[in-house]
């Protein structure tokens, strides 16, 4: 989710600099809603409910990983590869720098494939035509860098087109009845990530008595810690599993989000919506919140590491519910006093 979101500015600036541009997005299925709603026809083209790309194909690249060999997976690329070499892209450019991303990339066939000079995946830049050296240090900028440098253009950066879907909007008005509300998010991509459900309880006890509405966002796998924290709370937040469509439509008109280096993070900041990130072993400048107001919490002593552990990182601990309240006290009085 955070990688189709970090490379989603730059592909909205390349469809403003080119409106009748066909650009065609390659992701797995579970995140298609982040660039086309649910609620509109699986063939809208460049509408609202689907504002950037013309069109998606779907490669359900992790499954495939699980069993390369197996009857189904090589079946389903030989589809993925003739469907997009019919379109005979010219260009093809991978944002994600991986050597999967690389592979699919090429299984298109383009005219030229462009990464960049020092992917996330060292091995992946042999896979690339041409090779992009970035100055920036955000990968939203590191984005825009290889984008602009691929189509020769220079990109502004601009906020990133992000679908709505009009049922999840109906959704949304009938689930808010305060215009002051607040989304937390307590799960994270693996447990060293996780900062402790009890203390996301503890902000929502006192962002409610703060007189906000607080919402605990849970995709279906996180229900359960979700609902730890919705007890803990003692009432004072309700639980949501949220699609990605009523994710989207709920985030956009929160007045603040709360939680750890995760996609629904930078979902937020992409709606440009007041974000506290509290980080631990990721580094906020290359993946803290873009584009927004925003409070980052972080450790000095938190080393960059994205070995999936299970124990929280020493110094995500460090980090108090006070803290956070805090920084969620400045955001709303900043934003507030803005409006």
């Amino acid at each position: 989710m955070g990688d189709v979101l970090h490379a989603l500015p730059a592909v909205t600036a390349l469809r403003v600099a080119l409106p009748s541009a066909e650009i065609a997005w390659v992701l797995e299925p579970r995140w298609s809603a982040l660039l086309r709603a649910d609620s509109a026809a699986a063939n809208a083209e460049r509408t609202v409910a689907m504002p950037v790309v013309s069109r998606i194909f779907l490669a359900a690249a992790k499954r495939w990983s699980r069993a390369p060999l197996a009857p189904r997976t090589l079946g389903e690329i030989r589809i993925l590869a003739r469907e997009m070499r019919r379109e005979k892209y010219d260009l093809a450019i991978d944002l994600q720098g991986a050597v999967r991303s690389g592979f699919i990339a090429r299984l298109a066939r383009p005219g030229r494939l462009v990464g960049e000079e020092s992917p996330r995946e060292p091995i992946a830049r042999h896979l690339f035509d041409q090779r992009v050296a970035t100055k920036g240090v955000h990968v939203v900028e590191q984005a825009l860098e290889v984008t602009s440098a691929a189509v020769g253009i220079a990109l502004p950066m601009v906020a990133p087109f992000l679908p709505i879907d009009v049922d999840a909007e109906r959704w949304r008005d009938n689930v808010v009845s305060n215009t002051r509300y607040v989304v937390i998010n307590p799960g994270a991509g693996w447990g060293a990530k996780r900062w402790p459900a009890d203390r996301y309880a503890q902000v929502a006890r006192a962002l409610a008595e703060r007189g906000c509405q607080v919402f605990i966002n849970a995709s279906a796998e996180e229900a359960e810690l979700g609902n730890t924290v919705a007890v803990a709370s003692g009432g004072s937040a309700r639980l949501l599993v949220c699609s990605i469509g009523e994710l989207t439509s709920l985030l956009r008109r929160a007045s603040l989000f709360v939680g750890g280096d995760t996609g629904p993070l930078h979902l937020a900041a992409a709606l440009q919506r007041p974000c506290v990130g509290i980080y631990g072993p990721t580094d906020p400048v290359r993946n803290g919140p873009f584009g927004t107001a925003s409070r980052v919490l972080r450790h000095p002593e938190s080393k960059r590491d994205h070995s999936r552990r299970d124990e929280t990182e020493a110094g995500l601990m460090t980090i108090s519910s006070e803290n956070v309240v805090a920084a969620a006290d400045d955001l709303l009085f900043e934003t507030e006093t803005r409006s």
